[in-house]
């Protein structure tokens, strides 16, 4: 019978409080199979999917839970001598060198590991004479888990998953999506430490286009293949930069500008029970990302801590990440957002806080902040699966 393995990192580390990330591990599981035919159980630290029928698509999905750091596709016979040497018969490999390896997390089982690993060598030995055995690097390996359910699942390839903790067992945060690189990767790192995202987007239209939103969305799609579902929040900014634009000095409109973003983020995090703030800043990448800059626009955060997840990662580590989550070639589709809007020639790169306050005297803060929050669109955005 055809069954999945599934293993998981670092919720070994957990102690007693392991159940709980297991379980939340093994309902995320149901949740991103949902609508397919299977059967998930636990035995031995292992957990087990029998019964399916859309191999492809189960493995696909499979690979895109937090929590999980691998899994095998494997035959499961009766954990007994004469069984596995049975189900040995009938396997012709196409390689020319391989390993055999067995796993005896049973230790009732009443020959010894390596012993049954030279056994089941020579079987294969035996029915295919082109082999050769390689214990170093072979070109394919088999490997034997006997398990303590009375089952033993012989495989020979392992895949690769997300790792991290299981979505939601770190609470729930707002990331701030913009349509550029970085956020949304900052947003899959943060998911991968446990943390459900829901999502703000600010945009300025007339002076930011529909296709610049519907490029977030896009990106929130793909974000959700991981986050199961994201709330988008969309606001549109545009009373506020025209304000900024009139009554601010220019080098100050990205720094004013983002003290209002984190505090319209910080107002929703309180109403929506979201626990902290997280952004794509990277440290100096540009004027706004400075030490000086972050600590200025944090400033008016009162009890919302932000997140930044690609701080110390150059521009080359977050493409990487952006490709791997197929979010890079949605980030540099050329629509604007709203930060390109009345875009200073030179912005303040070492602003202090006294300064940004100052300028910020000329503004109804509240008032604007009040009719940005009145503009809010709310879009659940589910994955988007090629």
């Amino acid at each position: 019978m055809k069954t999945i393995l599934l293993r998981f990192g670092e919720l070994f580390l957990k102690g007693e409080n392991r159940h709980l990330f297991e379980n939340a591990l093994l309902n995320n599981i149901r949740k991103k199979l949902s609508g397919e035919k299977f059967k998930l159980y636990r035995t031995q630290g292992r957990i087990m999917i029998s019964d399916f029928e859309n191999e492809d698509e189960i493995v696909e999905r499979l690979t895109t839970v937090f929590g999980l750091h691998s899994l095998s596709l494997a035959e499961e016979v009766e954990a007994s001598p004469e069984s596995i040497c049975n189900y040995f018969k009938t396997i012709n490999l196409n390689a020319k060198t391989f390993k055999v390896e067995v796993n005896r997390a049973d230790k009732r089982f009443p020959v010894k590991s390596m012993d049954f690993a030279a056994t089941l060598g020579g079987i294969l030995l035996d029915n295919n004479p082109e082999l050769e055995v390689d214990l170093y690097s072979p070109q394919q390996k088999i490997m034997v888990d006997i398990r303590a359910n009375g089952k033993a699942y012989v495989y020979g390839k392992t895949i690769a998953c997300q790792g991290g903790l299981p979505l939601g067992t770190s609470g729930k945060a707002l990331l701030l999506l913009s349509g550029g690189i970085d956020s949304p990767v900052a947003g899959y790192l943060m998911a991968k430490r446990g943390l459900k995202l829901e999502a703000l987007h600010f945009h300025s239209y007339p002076y930011t286009s529909p296709e610049a939103k519907q490029k977030v969305v896009d990106l929130a799609k793909k974000l959700a293949i991981y986050n199961d579902e994201v709330k988008l929040h969309c606001i549109s900014f545009t009373r506020v930069q025209e304000a900024i634009h009139q009554h601010c000095a220019p080098e100050f409109m990205i720094t004013i500008m983002r003290r209002i973003m984190m505090r319209i983020a910080e107002q929703i995090c309180k109403r929506e029970g979201l626990g902290a703030i997280v952004t794509g800043e990277s440290l100096g990448q540009v004027a706004s990302q400075t030490m000086q800059s972050m600590t200025v626009t944090e400033n008016v955060i009162k009890t919302t801590p932000v997140f930044r997840p690609c701080i110390a990662m150059d521009k080359e580590e977050i493409v990487a990440v952006a490709k791997k989550i197929d979010t890079f070639e949605i980030s540099i589709l050329p629509y604007e957002d709203c930060c390109t809007v009345f875009l200073p020639k030179n912005p303040v790169i070492k602003p202090k806080i006294s300064q940004a306050e100052k300028e910020e005297k000329s503004l109804d803060l509240d008032a604007l902040i009040g009719e940005a929050l009145a503009s809010e669109e709310v879009i659940c955005v589910t994955a988007a699966r090629e």
